[in-house]
């Protein structure tokens, strides 16, 4: 009984500490040499009575308080504290946390014996950083970044306590003394390390950063190498190839690279550049996706061919960077020993378009990347900008190919992308197609989230590449992650799901394993056991499949059934309808009354706002069930146009109301067979399309669940309108429109959901 004494004890003296407020004049809050010397008697009196039961988090405030206090030996002791604590619980890579506070603090405290500011630093970082391994200083490296505007905007807000009462309560000190802390310290480390992390860097690394390769047509293109100082012998080389010309970016991944032992290579699109000479960079036009898979296979040949190469090179990076890895690997560089996809990209069957159906948010994609040799920040950064385009565009009703116009702004990029709405040769070009994927025998590791936009793309590769080449050496792994989790790691909560806590793994640590598995003969990781891993949403559980179909071992089918009596909703169930019947649907594609609509941003939403389609809900689920891999299904229907874009959403709605986004599907019916070739639809007559969704899940779902569908026609602000012509779609207008589209569902259409029983 003592440990449940003691922990009800602590928190009676936290809740007395939180009801007495602590005094703090209003003038220190307004003036900057008054606050620094109000907040170490804050921090004083707030050490005295702070206890907590939760003892990192104990540790991490006192670490706070302590420093604020100027006890900096305190601190210290408080750090170290604090990672042998996160060491006993098996947290990995507690050796450098608070890094950063630690050189502050023991550079205060040479200060305090006499040692000038400069020297203070210069050997407090030499002593903390200068000594560590390649791979914990780069690990620590980003600890050392902040936005001081930001972190100045957060010290204001705390101080709004103050400034209005005069007082604050413990969770305001604390939180005032948080962020004090942080703005003491990086407003000196932001000034001071620069210069030290560069000598560093010089002593760590051989960094060239003004390559030009040749290109076998006289052309060049810009890149970067580091490799590690210490290499005695050749090293097998991690390149990335990418559109994305930011050299800090670029820079800092070479380095990731290097720190754990292998030359590093990063070049980009021909016409973008990575020096800083205007003169050197090339005037040509970038063209994105065209000349990238035969640009890095060159590069790939050119490193071989370099003196510090021992002729193997592994390809990395996320989606566009994953794009290029499969255009290189299009032309089979001998070279080209393993890639690490993520979040992949695909042109023509996800970006630009999707389902041939092209979506707004790559509209302003080619501003971003080809205005100059760089990236222009500004014009993709104007969100403004584009929400005003999408909503004229559709109010306006005007052709999707015209958008630039109304913009003012020329975009001969996505208009080169209009001239080609099927999967043609155009698109082909790009990646391999068909037979090409039989032939890469290389290893692949593809890593994507079920929040992932990209993952069509890797579901696209993965599917080509396993189904060409049976024997492929294609592992996936997915799990709750989204687009930026591939390249900075996972989140903790993402579209409003808190994810179970066995999916918060190291992304980036997983591909530099693996690497290590095909390059160095380390083990292969143990969550890579087979050829499809997968973490089971809800169930806290990583699982693996030998393909995605072995991911189910049994599948539901629930047919679409129109509304009865007994029932409030149109039905999902088991059986089909016993009597004929059908759903009539009728959409005013002129409408526009819901202009300022757009779906929610959210995949775990409080309601469900089917917006124009017909949902379909389905009986309670009695006992656990686990949906894992692809839904499919077929919709009968009779339509009064030659061809309609559409969606199909599938939900979880679970027992206290909210909804769960776990897939869908979207396409266009005229390419539902065949994306490389349009048969338009047989207006009045009853069809069948058959459909797949690209959208991997899987979840365990809880008793008393209900399975929802939405149905629904195609027509929002933020993608192309399919009028039903049957002609160019980027071409009709909303005088196409006419009466409003009628659509019947009839007996039949099904939805097929794989379970695992």
């Amino acid at each position: 009984m003592l440990r449940p004494l003691m922990s009800i004890f602590l928190l009676t003296l936290a809740g007395i500490a939180a009801a007495q407020p602590f005094p703090f004049p209003r003038e220190a809050a307004l003036d900057e040499a008054k606050l620094a010397q109000a907040m170490p008697t804050l921090a004083a009196r707030v050490e005295a009575v702070y206890r907590d039961d939760d003892p990192d988090r104990e540790r991490v405030n006192r670490v706070r308080i302590r420093f604020v206090a100027g006890d900096h030996a305190g601190a210290i002791d408080e750090i170290r504290a604090l990672r042998r604590l996160r060491q006993d619980k098996g947290v990995v890579g507690v050796g450098t946390q608070l890094l950063q506070y630690e050189i502050y603090s023991a550079a205060k405290l040479a200060e305090a014996s006499g040692a000038s500011d400069d020297d203070a630093f210069r050997d407090a970082f030499r002593a903390h950083y200068g000594t560590l391994d390649d791979r914990s200083a780069y690990r620590a490296r980003a600890a050392f970044g902040a936005d001081m505007t930001l972190a100045r905007d957060d010290l204001r807000k705390a101080l709004a306590p103050a400034i209005e009462h005069g007082q604050l309560d413990l969770p305001q000190a604390l939180e005032l003394i948080r962020r004090y802390q942080f703005v003491q310290a990086f407003s000196a480390l932001t000034a001071k390390t620069p210069p030290l992390f560069a000598e560093d860097e010089t002593r760590r690394y051989r960094i060239e950063r003004d390559l030009w390769i040749a290109m076998p047509d006289g052309t060049r293109i810009s890149a970067l190498a580091v490799r590690p100082t210490s290499a005695a012998v050749p090293l097998p080389t991690l390149f990335q190839f990418t559109i994305y010309a930011n050299p800090d970016w670029l820079l800092a991944d070479a380095m990731w690279a290097a720190a754990h032992g292998y030359a590093s290579v990063v070049a980009v699109t021909r016409g973008k550049s990575l020096t800083g000479d205007p003169a050197a960079s090339p005037l040509i036009p970038v063209r994105p996706f065209e000349h990238d898979g035969a640009d890095a296979a060159a590069t790939i040949a050119w490193i071989a061919r370099q003196p510090w190469s021992d002729g193997r090179v592994g390809m990395y990076g996320s989606s566009y960077n994953s794009f290029t890895q499969w255009a290189a690997a299009k032309h089979r560089p001998p070279a080209l020993k393993a890639m690490a996809t993520s979040a992949s990209a695909a042109p023509g069957i996800d970006v630009p378009m999707q389902g041939n159906v092209f979506l707004n948010f790559m509209y302003p994609w080619p501003h971003y990347t080809t205005a100059n040799t760089t990236l222009d920040e500004a014009s993709y950064g104007d969100s403004d900008r584009w929400r005003r385009l999408d909503r004229a565009w559709y109010v306006g009703g005007g052709a999707y190919r015209d958008m630039d116009r109304l913009d003012g702004a020329p975009n001969p990029v996505f208009r080169r992308w209009l001239e080609h709405p099927a999967y043609d040769a155009y698109w082909q070009a790009m990646i391999p197609y068909r037979e090409e994927f039989a032939g890469i025998d290389i290893p692949v590791l593809a890593t994507t989230g079920y929040f992932d936009g990209g993952r069509v793309g890797v579901q696209y590769y993965f599917d080509e590449h396993t189904r060409r080449n049976p024997r492929a050496d294609h592992t996936l792994l997915i799990g709750p992650y989204g687009h930026i989790a591939m390249q900075q790691g996972a989140l903790r909560r993402i579209e409003g799901y808190d994810i179970d806590p066995g999916a918060m793994i190291d992304l980036p640590g997983l591909r530099l394993a693996w690497f290590d598995h095909i390059f160095k003969g380390a083990p292969k990781p143990a969550l890579l056991r087979d050829r499809v891993n997968y973490q089971t949403m809800g169930a806290d559980a990583w699982k693996h499949a030998p393909s995605v179909a072995a991911m189910a071992n049994g599948s539901l089918r629930l047919y679409l059934r129109p509304m009865a009596e007994e029932y409030r909703t149109h039905r999902l169930d088991t059986e089909p309808p016993a009597r004929r019947a059908s759903i009539s649907q009728r959409i005013d594609l002129a409408d526009r009354n819901d202009a300022d609509w757009a779906p929610s941003p959210l995949s775990l939403m409080q309601t469900l706002d089917p917006h124009g389609g017909v949902a379909f809900v389905g009986d309670p689920i009695e006992a656990q069930t686990e949906i894992s891999g692809l839904f499919s299904g077929a919709l009968a229907f009779v339509v009064d146009r030659r061809d309609v874009d559409y969606t199909v959403e599938l939900y979880e709605r679970m027992t206290d109301g909210r909804h769960f986004l776990l897939s869908w599907h979207l396409g266009r019916a005229s390419f539902a067979k065949d994306r490389s070739v349009r048969t338009l639809l047989r207006p009045g007559q009853r069809q069948k399309l058959t459909f797949r969704s690209e959208r991997l899940v899987s979840r365990r779902l809880e008793p008393g669940s209900r399975l929802v569908v939405v149905v629904r026609m195609n027509k929002q602000s933020d993608m192309q309108i399919n009028y039903g012509t049957g002609g160019d779609v980027a071409a009709e207008t909303v005088a196409d429109a006419g009466k409003p589209l009628r659509i019947e569902w009839l007996i039949g259409s099904y939805i097929d959901i794989p379970i695992w029983r």
